[in-house]
């Protein structure tokens, strides 16, 4: 590793950190609460606007197309102009556009909004883990970017106690929710203007002096704590510098489907892939499923509050889990448990089996995100990673959007057993991939990860 990751692999988990993770958690609730919360919206807006199955159908794709493209368009720029720059813009688009679309009274407005919103949630989305994975030692890593991604968890109950409690109380309540989601971004916005660039960004473009003095600011700050950092062990110096040429979009994404990296590119496709596959298979029919079967529980605040409740351990579980078992364990063994508690699920009878399967398949196929929101960031040196993760996450919103049209052929010939088996068939495969062509990152910095070293 070199002097810079060095400095930054003795860092103790210090106020520092603790801040970045609020500040960076806070932002994946508002990307989830703002994802969420239009499900609650759609139904008022279909009776006031007198709006047709089509025009709802599209209103509710319109985050994932905006989400897709933003995470192509965030991953390419993050290596290329800094992550703290993307994640600033992609904020304040968010934040303008999802504000301006609760003053709008026409479906064309609205949805072309929502799609830029979306650009946002997604260029954010994208870029906030590998951002916050550069300043963290690797001996905690893994459980700091896990929980990270557990901040999604708080923004979808939020999203589900504003549905329920605002929407219904007034016309013109689902403007006050998307008010509400949006207005406290500008805090947020006015808190990362504090945020230093990533000091290994900084270094793979050869900006060594602004890298050094982004960790002197660190440094400076965990000793003014109390913490005592230890000498730079010169032992642990020993790779070259990284490549201080500068890339282009063509030339990253060459990088990522060259021979040396196409394994781990597509690990990571068939990781995104299975895992959003599944979730919005399993999720978008849940409620088809309860209907058919006739319980009264698909009308009850309970049972979805308590769905999204099972989000918050279930995710920060798996963020635990990333630093005993390792990431690839983590990833797999969730993904079994949220394939075996949707067929459970399928296969339940009365309301208490129903509620069971449903918090566990909640519990296993969130924290499922947590690992993979850890991993994703590691497998890519440091001159890719941001371009890697949004490829990666693209992918993944494919399958969000095909996942209910698939499932829609499937459920008339094979009915919600064959929904479930195939769907967690998906997840298995995505499991394997995982195993099969990932590679180890507990305990390994990012460095020597990219290097090969210690595999």
């Amino acid at each position: 590793m070199t002097m810079l990751s060095a400095r930054i692999e003795r860092l103790p988990f210090s106020g520092f950190h603790r801040r970045m993770l609020l500040v960076g958690g806070l932002g994946y609730s508002f990307d989830a609460m703002d994802a969420a919360v239009i499900a609650f919206v759609l139904p008022v807006l279909r009776t006031a606007w007198h709006l047709d199955s089509v025009q709802i159908g599209v209103l509710a794709s319109a985050n994932f197309i905006g989400f897709f493209f933003g995470a192509l368009a965030a991953g390419s720029l993050g290596d290329l102009i800094g992550r703290r720059k993307v994640m600033m813009w992609a904020l304040a688009v968010y934040c303008v556009a999802s504000f301006i679309s609760a003053f709008v009274n026409d479906w064309t407005s609205f949805l072309g909004l929502r799609i830029v919103a979306g650009l946002g949630t997604g260029a954010e989305s994208v870029i906030i883990a590998p951002y916050l994975s550069e300043f963290v030692a690797r001996r905690y890593r893994g459980a700091f970017t896990g929980a990270l991604a557990g901040f999604f968890s708080f923004g979808f109950v939020a999203a589900a106690l504003l549905g329920y409690l605002i929407v219904p109380l007034h016309p013109e309540g689902w403007r006050i929710v998307i008010l509400i989601t949006a207005t406290p971004v500008l805090m947020l916005l006015w808190w990362r203007r504090v945020l230093p660039e990533s000091p290994r960004w900084l270094e793979s473009q050869g900006r060594i002096a602004q890298a050094d003095a982004v960790m002197d600011a660190v440094e400076a700050e965990v000793v003014q704590r109390g913490h005592a950092l230890p000498p730079v062990d010169e032992r642990d110096v020993a790779a070259p510098p990284p490549s201080h040429s500068r890339g282009s979009v063509w030339k990253n994404y060459a990088t990522l489907l060259s021979p040396g990296h196409l394994r781990i590119t597509g690990m990571t496709w068939l990781m995104w892939l299975s895992i959003t596959f599944s979730y919005y298979a399993f999720f978008t029919w849940i409620p088809s499923l309860l209907v058919q079967s006739g319980m009264t529980i698909t009308k009850s605040f309970g049972y979805s509050l308590v769905m999204y409740l099972a989000q918050v351990p279930g995710y920060f579980s798996a963020a635990w889990f990333n630093e005993r078992i390792g990431r690839q364990a983590t990833i797999a063994v969730y993904m079994l448990m949220g394939g075996l508690s949707a067929l459970g699920m399928a296969n339940a009878h009365g309301d208490a089996q129903i509620m069971a399967a449903g918090v566990l398949l909640s519990f296993f196929m969130n924290g499922t995100y947590a690992g993979v929101y850890a991993y994703t960031p590691e497998v890519f040196p440091t001159q890719v990673r941001t371009t890697g993760a949004g490829m990666a996450s693209a992918v993944g919103r494919i399958g969000g959007i095909t996942a209910p049209i698939l499932v829609g052929f499937i459920y008339p010939k094979l009915g919600f057993g064959g929904v479930f088996g195939a769907t967690t068939t998906v997840l298995l495969m995505g499991a394997a991939a995982v195993m099969l062509l990932g590679i180890p990152t507990r305990g390994r910095s990012l460095e020597d990860i990219a290097a090969g070293k210690g595999a």
